[in-house]
């Protein structure tokens, strides 16, 4: 069983989080001034990554609160966990 990190209750069983897709994704600032094909990029395209990759978490069965994560995919490895708004953590990756 893997430990997630919760950045505001600490390392608890992977059974207690969810996954919320990937992180850093901007919502359009005027949603109703946004094309068809726009929108539906803004909804369903992602990146879905091989290697390290920021995701959303939310610590359902806890806080129940919303943080992102670095996570190899490759390995299913968590490198970081923080809180949503901050920037994310390069961990040495080129800028």
């Amino acid at each position: 069983m893997l430990l997630i990190a919760c950045p505001y209750c600490g390392p608890r069983p992977e059974l207690e989080f969810s996954h919320g897709g990937e992180a850093h994704i901007a919502r359009p600032e005027a949603p109703a001034d946004v094309g068809a094909d726009d929108w539906g990029a803004y909804l369903y395209l992602r990146a879905n990554a091989r290697g390290l990759h920021a995701e959303r978490w939310r610590h359902t069965h806890g806080c129940a609160r919303f943080f992102n994560a670095l996570r190899d995919t490759t390995t299913d490895k968590f490198l970081a966990t923080y809180e949503c708004g901050q920037p994310r953590p390069h961990l040495g990756e080129p800028s």
